[in-house]
């Protein structure tokens, strides 16, 4: 029986993306600071990062699937924050941006890791971006990581 499993060791000549909404700044600065600093602990310099902003969240996957189509890169990390209000935009936003990120991995095969927070309070999301939560940052970057080492692996 084998076991096959990714570990948090980039890929020979791996680039990564990371495409940030410039929605709420204040969680989403935070998110690509831990996901540059993570990628930046294991050993991915800053030349093979390529940091892409967008508006908001809903224009988060149309890009990634840019980038995934495009072949430059092993994996892609999806970073932003929706926060309800008192209407249905939120549902509509957080989850076609997140159905919209699993369809473009799906579709091309990149991974794509989704650290767009979807949260009731703007305090719930300072938790998730270096809060007593962590930072959603730092873990999808660590995702991206171990995702783009188990790809060429299974290659």
């Amino acid at each position: 029986m084998s076991h096959i499993e990714g570990d948090l060791r980039s890929p020979d000549g791996a680039r990564f993306a990371i495409i940030a909404s410039r929605w709420n700044p204040r969680i989403t600065d935070s998110l690509v600071e831990a996901a540059r600093k993570a990628f930046a602990e294991h050993g991915v310099t800053e030349e093979a990062i390529d940091v892409v902003r967008v508006p908001g969240a809903w224009e988060i996957p149309v890009t990634a699937r840019q980038l995934a189509t495009a072949g430059k890169h092993v994996a892609i990390v999806a970073l932003g924050c929706v926060v309800r209000g008192d209407t249905r935009h939120y549902e509509q936003v957080a989850d076609g941006c997140s159905e919209g990120l699993m369809r473009v991995a799906l579709d091309t095969g990149v991974p794509v890791c989704n650290g767009v927070l979807a949260v009731e309070r703007h305090e719930d999301a300072q938790a998730r971006a270096g809060g007593n939560h962590g930072n959603k940052g730092e873990e999808v970057a660590m995702a991206a990581l171990e995702m783009s080492n188990l790809m060429e692996r299974l290659a």
